[in-house]
Formats: structure tokens, C-alpha cells, sequence
């Protein structure tokens, strides 16, 4: 007899009913409600990221609407209508791959099939990779997914939702398959590797959940991998050797000493890692994990936040983030990936040690009391006093002093000043009541014009006339004060 052929893990451990599903409880949930209450949909689209479930529930959801007894959420997995299912031979559940099937004739083709009734209670078409279609194969079976005969049901599945048309997903109900998180996808390897009598250590099925990013099928693939290399002891030390991680530790550390900018404890892990043979790329990505998880902290706690050792300031964070993320591009296409991972390890730890000028010019407002926001107003925390104004004091009257003349000042006009005097009494004096009432300039041949000019001293109008050469043009009322000794 032929030896029995080797499976691998991701095969043996695919869930075969909904109990058995992991991480997408949203979906499971979703059928399950609509298998019981009868509410099951012509067409449906599963969206989301590579080996996330998204065939495995279809293929479920077939099993579901086929079973004997059903259509019901909790099936027997050993109906023979299920079993043939998974062994792919039964008539009434077909699997296209859209990507070899994809022009205008094998969408002909399926909608010729779907005039034939099955033999069982559905036909069902699980199209996996629709984006692959052309257009013209989409817009074939537009009529068809609209309105199809009452034994057929669609499932399609794609990676990329936006590549299907928008007339498509207008027909189907769309359900969104998320990344598994990685501890659930640690607690189903150490299932596995228990099942399969290997020891495995905690520390390398987490290692190899932060390989598979949110994919079963992926760390399944990788876990047998490191078994094939390991043997029945796995150890995370095999894990980090095979793919070139680094430890969660030295994570840690090196996410530590670039928050305390410690450049000397970085770039001895950076020479480490060069030496270990360490994926550069995979540590910086998980060092921005490290700082995103304390970015987020730190604006949950109100700005600041101690998660990576130090207290830092979410911009700091931020600022730390961004240097990270644009070192990607260099070290992927640099000529020298090591000098690159080193700069950027220094640029984001000099971060650390300088500040927004926003953030300083909000903490120099608020520690002289001023708003921090604009719009805010300034509240003083204790009442003003109320302004004391002093009892009034009788003033005695004091002869002014007799001017004093000084060397660098010019000699005293004595005539210009006894003119000011004159013409100041005389433009004061209720002799112009027109000008100082009505405030409006008089000129000649008006009767204020004449009456005014008539008040001012001869004295003054020939001193103005030989000092600056003037006539009077019009006369204006002006307040007391305006004249000023000249100088």
C-alpha cells in the first residue's frame, strides 16, 4: 500500500465548522443569524487580507446551506454532503479560481450553469480571487447576480475589494475579515503543536504570530517550517535564526534607549544585530510598533507618558514615529542598509531631546497665566483688589521759579512770547464766540472772518508777517493747550 501523503499543518488544522473559526467572530455571528432566521442573501463578498478565513467560511457557508436537514448553523461535520464538500467533489458546490478563469467565456459559462437546478438544495459559486475578473466578465454577470434562479447562491472572495466593481458590490453583502490578532493566533499554534506532540516554547509561537501579521494560514505555514528545522523542540532562538527577528527583549531595549536618547546602547544593538544577521527592516518595523503603542498611551493619559521608561510628551512620540518611518525607503534601497538603520536609530533619539514650538510657547504662556488655546480667556484664580485711590490733599501755591537761562539753550524772544500771550488771551476769550461754538473755519469776506481778525493784536499779525512772511487766510477755533513756546 502507498504510504499516506504528508498534509501539512494548514491544511489538517482548517476549521470545518463555525465553532472552529478564529478571529472573525463578526462574520461567524453574522451567518450563523442569518442561517437560523432565514435570511440568507443571493450573493455575498468577503473582503479582507490573505489567510484570514475568507474561502474557509465560504466553503463553511456551503456546508451550512447543504447539509442534510439544514439550511442550520450546526451541522454534523461528518454528513456525507459536508465531506464531500471538503473533499471538493460535490457537484453542487463549485470553486473557481478568478485568476485562471477570468475573461468573458467562463462568465458564460457560469451563467449557464446556473440555469441547471442541482441536485440538492443549492448551487453554490465560490469565486475566489474576483478582483482577477475583467471587466467585461463582471459586467456578464451582473443580470445574473441581480437577480439569479432561487437554488443559486455567490460567494465571492478578494484581497483587493477596490478592484471589484462598484455595480458588483452593490449586489452582494459585504463582509469585512480582519487581521487575527496575534495571541489568538499563539493560543492556536500551542493547540497545534500539543495535538502533534511537539514542544514549543511561549515565546517562539509568539515570535511566529508576529511573523504571519493577522494571517492562520501564514504561521501555520511558518510552523511547519521551524518544525521541519527544529524538530519536536521549538525554541524561539530557532524562530529569530530562521527569519532574522529580533527578541521582544531586545525590542524593548532598543525602543528604551532611543526614548532616554542613549545613542551609545543603540548602536550596539544595531552592531548585534548586524552581526546576528538580524532583517532590518522587520526590527525597525516592530520598533515602531513599540513607539506607536506609547504615542497612544501617552494621548490617552493626557499628552505624557512613561511606557518607554521616560516620560516623553506625545509629540516628542510622534516625531520619534515619523523619523522611523521615513528611514523605510533608504534602508530597503540604500546602498548601505546598516548606515541607514544607524541614522535613522540617531535622528530618532535626537528627537527625543528637542521640542515643538508650539508645545514651548504653551508652556510659557500658561506659566505666566496666559491661555493656552487660542480663544480662551484669562481667569485670574484670586479677585482683584479694589483700587484705593488716596484722600485728596489740599496744594499750596508755589510762585513758579524764574526761568534760568543755560548756555546750550537759545536766548529768551520776550516779544514772540508776550505775542503768543496776546494771541492766546484774545482767541480764549468769549470776544470769537462764533469759532469756538460752531468749531468751523472762517475765511475772508465773512462776517466771523473780519470780527476775528479785527481781535488779533497788530502786534502779532506783523510779527507773523516779518517772522514767516504770513497773511491770515482763514481763521480756525483752536483748543486751549495747542499753543506751545517756541523753542
Amino acid at each position: 500500500m502507498p504510504e499516506p501523503v504528508f498534509q501539512v499543518i494548514a491544511r489538517r488544522w482548517r476549521p470545518r465548522t463555525f465553532a472552529e473559526m478564529v478571529g472573525q467572530q463578526h462574520i461567524v455571528r453574522t451567518l450563523t443569524n442569518a442561517l437560523k432566521s432565514g435570511r440568507v442573501a443571493h450573493a455575498y463578498l468577503f473582503v479582507g487580507p490573505r489567510g484570514t478565513g475568507k474561502t474557509t467560511t465560504a466553503r463553511i457557508f456551503a456546508k451550512a446551506l447543504s447539509c442534510t436537514d439544514g439550511p442550520k448553523a450546526d451541522f454534523d461535520p461528518k454528513d456525507p454532503i459536508c465531506v464531500e464538500i471538503d473533499r471538493g467533489s460535490c457537484l453542487d458546490v463549485i470553486e473557481i479560481d478568478a485568476a485562471s478563469n477570468r475573461r468573458l467565456e467562463d462568465a458564460e459559462r457560469i451563467r449557464e450553469a446556473c440555469q441547471f437546478q442541482p441536485s440538492g438544495r443549492y448551487k453554490i459559486f465560490i469565486v475566489d480571487e474576483a478582483h482577477q475578473l475583467t471587466k467585461e466578465a463582471f459586467n456578464a454577470l451582473l443580470k445574473t447576480i441581480e437577480e439569479p434562479p432561487p437554488w443559486v447562491k455567490f460567494v465571492f472572495a478578494t484581497t483587493e475589494s477596490d478592484k471589484v466593481l462598484d455595480t458588483i458590490v452593490s449586489r452582494c453583502q459585504r463582509l469585512e475579515f480582519h487581521p487575527i490578532p496575534e495571541d489568538l493566533i499563539a493560543e492556536r499554534l500551542a493547540e497545534i503543536v500539543k495535538a502533534d506532540g511537539v514542544k514549543a516554547e511561549r515565546e517562539a509561537l509568539v515570535a511566529i504570530a508576529r511573523l504571519a501579521h493577522g494571517g492562520m494560514r501564514d504561521s501555520q505555514s511558518i510552523l511547519d517550517q521551524v518544525i521541519s528545522f527544529s524538530g519536536k523542540n521549538v525554541t524561539e532562538k530557532d524562530v529569530l535564526d530562521i527569519y532574522g527577528l529580533a527578541s521582544v527583549q531586545q525590542v524593548a531595549d532598543l525602543a528604551k534607549a532611543l526614548a532616554a536618547c542613549d545613542a551609545p546602547a543603540a548602536l550596539t544593538l544595531a552592531d548585534r544585530f548586524h552581526e546576528e544577521g538580524r532583517d532590518l527592516l522587520r526590527i525597525l518595523a516592530d520598533v515602531q510598533a513599540a513607539v506607536r503603542s506609547a504615542v497612544l498611551d501617552a494621548v490617552k493619559s493626557g499628552g505624557r507618558t512613561r511606557a518607554l521608561g521616560v516620560e516623553l510628551s506625545s509629540d516628542q512620540l510622534v516625531r520619534m514615529l515619523d523619523t522611523l518611518q521615513s528611514a523605510e525607503g533608504p534602508i530597503r534601497h540604500g546602498l548601505s542598509p546598516r548606515a541607514a538603520f544607524e541614522v535613522a536609530l540617531l535622528k530618532a533619539a535626537d528627537q527625543t531631546r528637542q521640542r515643538s514650538i508650539d508645545g514651548l510657547i504653551k508652556d510659557l504662556t500658561a506659566a505666566n497665566g496666559l491661555p493656552r488655546e487660542p480663544g480662551q480667556k484669562k481667569i485670574s484664580e484670586t479677585p482683584a483688589a479694589p483700587e484705593v485711590r488716596p484722600a485728596p490733599v489740599a496744594r499750596k501755591t508755589v510762585p513758579a521759579p524764574a526761568p534760568v537761562a543755560h548756555d546750550d539753550e537759545p536766548p529768551l524772544d520776550l516779544a514772540a512770547a508776550e505775542a503768543e500771550a496776546a494771541a492766546r488771551s484774545q482767541l480764549e476769550s468769549p470776544a470769537s464766540p462764533t469759532l469756538a461754538t460752531t468749531g468751523e473755519a472762517a475765511r475772508p469776506g465773512s462776517k466771523e472772518f473780519d470780527e476775528a481778525l479785527r481781535n488779533v493784536p497788530d502786534s502779532v499779525r506783523a510779527k507773523l508777517k516779518a517772522e514767516l512772511g504770513a497773511e491770515f487766510s482763514q481763521l480756525r477755533p483752536l483748543p486751549p493747550g495747542k499753543l506751545r513756546r517756541p523753542r
